[in-house]
């Protein structure tokens, strides 16, 4: 797909991967629509897009809620008829203990991370099916492969968001409609300001820039794949936990438990 021109809706738009993705799509020519619930820096981020000679337009909106969702996309679908590519990137994490977690903590991630997801893509796909061209980019996490002590909850809203798209995307098979999801390993954002990261360290050697998720949120709105991992290289851990869990999955669970209990007594 040649992105100049096309529309392009990018939820979690005010900073992180949502914001260098917004610059990766004017760069290419894309016009932008920038979703979040900070108006402020959305304005700052379309006007530092200016220089692009594309055009923008902001959308204060918590994805999280749905009449919100529905009156944003009521009035983006009234000035632009239409969206080419939808990227669902809005998330957040809470870091700790299902024990410890209250239950609107967890109903608060899955709310964001999976149910904003929903109400987007049940706005704005009617469109696209109308049409018969478009392409749907959810950005997941690793995490959707692979449950996790301490981010269970996050977990299951990307999880959910996997197995979701799967689903949608047999569906929409012959529509013209395409659906991928992007799967990176940890970015370094402000994903982890959240106050229940204070004990846990911030990033890993390996640990991807937003950049480098941008231009696979750019390579996933044109690939007929269901999902890219980020790096591809992850794929193969990813495989033996499916193909081997007994042996991974014990693996995984010890090590990341032990990492928890040691931040958490400090």
């Amino acid at each position: 797909m040649d992105f100049k021109d096309k529309t392009v809706l990018i939820t979690g738009a005010s900073s992180g991967i949502g914001k260098e993705t917004a610059i990766q799509f004017a760069k290419n020519g894309s016009n932008v629509i920038l979703v979040a619930r900070r108006k402020e820096k959305l304005e700052q981020i379309a006007n530092d897009l200016k220089k692009y000679n594309i055009s923008t337009f902001v959308c204060e909106c918590d994805i999280s809620d749905k009449s919100q969702v529905e009156k944003m996309s009521k009035i983006v679908l009234e000035k632009y008829s239409s969206i080419d590519i939808l990227v669902n990137n809005a998330g957040f994490a809470i870091y700790g203990f299902v024990s410890d977690l209250t239950t609107g903590e967890i109903e608060s991630q899955m709310a964001t991370n999976y149910f904003g997801m929903i109400y987007c893509i049940k706005n704005f796909l009617p469109s696209m099916l109308k049409k018969k061209s478009g392409h749907i980019v959810n950005v997941a996490s690793v995490a959707a492969n692979f449950g996790l002590p301490g981010i269970a909850s996050y977990c299951a809203s990307k999880f959910a968001m996997l197995g979701f798209s799967e689903g949608l995307k047999h569906e929409l098979k012959g529509t013209g409609v395409g659906i991928t999801v992007v799967s990176p390993i940890m970015v370094r954002t402000n994903f982890f300001d959240h106050p229940s990261f204070k004990k846990m360290p911030k990033y890993s050697p390996t640990s991807l820039s937003d950049i480098t998720v941008a231009k696979a949120i750019l390579r996933a709105a044109n690939s007929p794949r269901l999902e890219i991992i980020v790096p591809s290289v992850i794929r193969v851990a990813v495989w033996l936990k499916h193909t081997f869990p007994y042996l991974i999955n014990p693996i995984l669970g010890i090590a990341f438990k032990k990492q928890l209990n040691s931040k958490t007594k400090n």
